[in-house]
């Protein structure tokens, strides 16, 4: 059964859920994430890649899960790890969730710390 950090953010969840998607942005948001390659730039059902953790290792991953515009999850290295999600309150207004397998809920820390950083990128106007 898996745990979630959750944080209301005051952006639209289209803009919420681009952010999230965006393989570029991951190094931006992620903590745990330093650089991404991917068959795609934005995830989709079939996206497959790598990404290069802050301890430099490269590690393969594969989209498991995916609705567009509301949630995805993943595997990484052949293990389960973050669900996302996003939930519309509002025209300018909804709930990023974080999802981690009960067993490495310590990582729930680093999953808030990520919603803070989305939270900040959404905030940011173009």
């Amino acid at each position: 059964m898996p745990i979630a950090t959750k944080m209301e953010i005051l952006s639209s969840a289209p803009r919420v859920w681009s952010i999230l998607t965006d393989t570029q942005l991951w190094s931006v948001w992620g903590p745990s994430v330093t650089r991404v390659e991917s068959t795609t730039r934005f995830i989709t059902a079939d996206s497959r890649g790598r990404v290069r953790t802050a301890v430099g290792l490269w590690l393969p991953f594969e989209i498991t899960g995916f609705d567009d515009g509301r949630f995805w999850t993943w595997r990484v290295a052949g293990m389960r790890a973050t669900g996302h999600r996003v939930e519309a309150l509002g025209d300018d207004r909804c709930r990023l969730s974080f999802e981690v397998p009960a067993a490495i809920a310590p990582y729930l820390v680093v999953c808030g710390i990520a919603c803070r950083r989305i939270r900040a990128l959404a905030n940011t106007r173009c």
